[in-house]
């Protein structure tokens, strides 16, 4: 039977006190990214002990409302508002906060269609009921500095620029109990037998699929599912072994593939032995039976912040040969591994074609052909020794429930000052960032998700780069791609390029860090950028052959463009970006001031 818990558990978090924190917090959030974006225009009213206070009135609305907070305006543009500021009035009296309405309130600015609105509050519902549960556990960020890879893995919160960013469309409260990351459950993967003409399988050289089997299977479950196939009279040589969420096969399996499940073409094994832990991007499972195992990454049709996280089986095909390639260039690179730079290998990957819809659509870019394919990608766990441990980079922009900042925290634990962390840190995160793009027009989604960073004495030490194949891209490059891994190969208008440095590492992920490290480590903002240009500046004193690449994509230009995801999540939340055109698809508005100009030195 499907349902394991009772209608009260599905509950009990949801309590006046969390449902209230889940909104300030989200509230908090909102309004900062908005200004951010550009999408709201607080007024300031005046300045008292370096603190701005400001007014923000809904214009649109019958009722007088205004919003009130204080906050510190910092460099790009990040708005730092004081949580516990925040008011929001109606005809001169006070009222709850509460983020729907917020938004209902700003709709108009917003520009949601008709069709967005509706589900853009459904997945910031969903987003608040996710949060409430977070308020009501303990996320210390004091425990959380030793705890281990996978606690702090649970303990996340997603996206920082990003509002909705747990909206999961398609997860009833069961499913967010058993399949949530932060739910901390463990489960079982479904596996199914399917026919290999009707699929797409691949690995990397080295490794064959009786090997990946025999090492993801137990010998007693290999035996299990032949003998299945043995029972319904078929031929074990003429299927693969699939891995499959037990969400995918309640919901879309039954009855999307029924035609391919009676015809036997798709074969139920059941489940395997191992138990697994969802990872942030609720469709990729950690093994915590046998930790030296494969990750899995499994087909999921579930919307989540602007995509349904399906995989297509046709970017399966390639997936072991880019990631090989990858891998290959950054162990043969004499400066990514002075770094400490670790690619994780997606080593095997299989998707499954439906015949119904290849032939319906003739479009293999929709969410009904992307609904059965997984892979398989490497364990970090043997690349760590008995005196280190894991932690996502996403935890670097964790605060608990107190407002601490775990960042921070590691700072303070690791007898560094700060500019000795960040300094450290920078040299794996940034760097390895910096030479890909200069030396090889190569760049990443290096998101705090998409990075593990390896810790020692609370101090980074080494940074392992996963979600290659589907991530990755060389623009505009001369650099030779072999067979399938031409697919990464793309062109760009020159002006676009570093668009990959500023909006992903510049403005998504060191804006945050910067200003958490300003508010709580004693480390000025001003200090953590001058840091970055340092880095950037001795990089290129010592690569005098890039001189020209440095001076044509001039990453100490004074302004970049700002690039505005909220702004695409509300244009289309169901497909942000058209993976067929996606520089198309960005929002930009207006101008950031670039935090390293003023450090800019001329190449000799």
């Amino acid at each position: 039977m499907k349902q394991i818990i009772s209608p009260e558990k599905t509950i009990e978090h949801l309590t006046p006190e969390s449902w209230a924190k889940a909104n300030l917090y989200l509230i908090q959030k909102a309004l900062a990214e908005f200004a951010h974006e550009m999408i709201i225009n607080p007024q300031l009213i005046y300045e008292k002990d370096g603190w701005g206070y400001y007014q923000l009135p809904a214009p649109h609305t019958e009722a007088q409302i205004i919003y009130t907070f204080k906050a510190q305006k910092r460099i790009l543009d990040h708005w730092s508002i004081d949580v516990h500021s925040i008011r929001k009035t109606h005809n001169g009296k006070e009222v709850p906060l509460d983020l729907i309405h917020l938004i209902v309130d700003f709709k108009e600015e917003l520009e949601f269609s008709k069709e967005i609105l509706p589900v853009y509050i459904e997945e910031l519902v969903s987003t608040l009921y996710a949060r409430a549960q977070v308020m009501n556990r303990e996320n210390n960020s004091c425990i959380l500095a030793d705890a281990d890879y996978q606690t702090i893995e649970g303990s996340t919160t997603g996206h920082p620029t990003f509002i909705a960013n747990n909206g999961r469309i398609g997860f009833d409260a069961d499913d967010y109990y058993k399949y949530a990351p932060e739910s901390q459950n463990e489960l079982r993967l479904l596996w199914i037998a399917v026919k290999k003409d009707r699929c797409n399988f691949s690995t990397i050289e080295s490794l064959s699929y009786d090997e990946l089997m025999n090492q993801e299977l137990s010998p007693e479950t290999l035996v299990k599912f032949s003998q299945k196939l043995i029972d319904l009279d078929l031929d074990a040589e003429e299927f693969y072994y699939m891995p499959i969420h037990p969400w995918q096969w309640y919901n879309k399996m039954n009855p999307t593939f029924s035609s391919e499940i009676a015809l036997q073409n798709i074969v139920l094994l059941g489940e395997a032995e191992d138990l697994y832990r969802a990872q942030q991007s609720i469709r990729t499972f950690f093994n915590t039976s046998n930790p030296d195992k494969f990750y899995v990454k499994t087909a999921m049709s579930v919307l989540n912040m602007g995509f349904m996280r399906g995989l297509s089986p046709y970017y399966m095909k390639a997936t072991p040969a880019i990631n090989q390639w990858v891998d290959n260039l950054v162990k043969n690179d004499a400066y990514l591994q002075e770094k400490g730079f670790i690619i994780l290998k997606e080593i095997a990957a299989i998707g499954y074609r439906s015949e119904y819809y290849e032939k319906a659509l003739q479009n293999n870019n929709t969410p009904y052909t992307k609904m059965l394919a997984a892979l398989w990608r490497e364990s970090p766990m043997p690349f760590v020794n008995e005196n280190q441990r894991l932690m996502t980079m996403a935890a670097l922009l964790h605060v608990d429930n107190n407002g601490y900042s775990l960042a921070a925290e590691l700072i303070e634990k690791s007898d560094l000052t700060a500019e000795e962390w960040v300094s450290k840190y920078l040299d794996l995160y940034l760097m390895p960032l910096i030479h890909s793009f200069y030396e090889y027009d190569l760049v990443y989604m290096p998101h705090g998700e998409n990075l593990i960073l390896i810790m020692e004495n609370y101090t980074p030490v080494k940074i392992i780069m996963k979600d290659i194949a589907e991530e990755i891209a060389v623009l505009n490059g001369d650099i030779k791609l072999p067979g399938e891994t031409s697919r990464i190969g793309i062109k760009v208008p020159d002006d676009f390029k570093l668009t990959y440095i500023f909006t992903d590492v510049f403005d998504c992920f060191l804006r945050y860090l910067s200003a958490l490290l300003h508010d709580q480590a004693d480390f000025r903002d001003e200090d953590f950028w001058r840091l970055v240009a340092d880095k950037i500046i001795a990089y290129q004193e010592d690569r005098p052959h890039l001189k020209e690449k440095f001076e044509k994509y001039d990453i100490f230009e004074p302004q970049f463009k700002r690039c505005c995801l909220n702004r695409l999540q509300i244009k289309n939340n169901k497909q942000m970006v058209n993976l067929e055109d996606p520089i198309n698809s960005l929002q930009f508005v207006g101008m950031l001031d670039n935090p390293i100009h003023i450090y800019k030195r001329e190449l000799a």
